[in-house]
């Protein structure tokens, strides 16, 4: 599994959400790790999560840290369990950084009432798919929000870096762990 950090910042609208979005757009093919800066404007029609769709909500903010994930495998349960290890692996990077005050509930991480990241995974028709965004700026969003610069984070992509280059370590070593085991009869 590789990553890549985008220097350049992109808008995530919720179209990046799709089969071989690092491959079709940068060139590199298999599992993945896109990590990229910028504002975040997801409408009704681009929605994965129909809970929000039902209750007519949307996602903004004026600049976040993404993460696009890209697994081929077609395992949904999978995909969420996936997408929690990267959440939790984030409030690790948060806690190496001195931060101890957010909480993880289920794929989101929090401080007090206050929401840092957006979160979801899905099937495409070749593989599995998360997206995370965390917000760089907790200013005009729609719900209360604290953001990595209210925590104290500077470096913001190398934040991202260090995050998707742990993911990755983390979904190796879990890889390996299979091979090394002996089956029961």
């Amino acid at each position: 599994m590789e990553y890549l950090i985008l220097k350049e910042p992109m808008p995530y609208d919720g179209s990046q959400l799709h089969s071989l979005f690092c491959y079709r757009n940068f060139g590199k093919m298999g599992d993945s790790v896109t990590v990229f800066r910028g504002p975040c404007s997801v409408q009704q029609d681009e929605m994965v999560d129909q809970e929000d769709v039902r209750a007519q909500d949307w996602i903004f903010s004026e600049d976040m840290l993404h993460f696009i994930i890209e697994h081929f495998e077609m395992d949904l349960e999978k995909a969420i369990i996936r997408q929690r290890l990267l959440i939790a692996t984030i409030k690790e990077e948060l806690e190496r950084h001195g931060i101890r005050s957010v909480y993880r509930d289920g794929d989101d991480l929090f401080e007090e009432d206050r929401k840092l990241s957006v979160s979801i995974s899905t099937l495409s028709p070749v593989s599995s798919m998360i997206h995370c965004g965390l917000n760089v700026s907790s200013r005009n969003t729609p719900v209360p929000a604290v953001s990595l610069l209210d925590l104290g984070i500077q470096g913001i992509l190398e934040f991202g870096e260090s995050v998707a280059r742990r993911y990755c370590d983390e979904v190796k070593s879990i890889r390996l762990a299979r091979c090394k085991v002996k089956g029961v009869i």
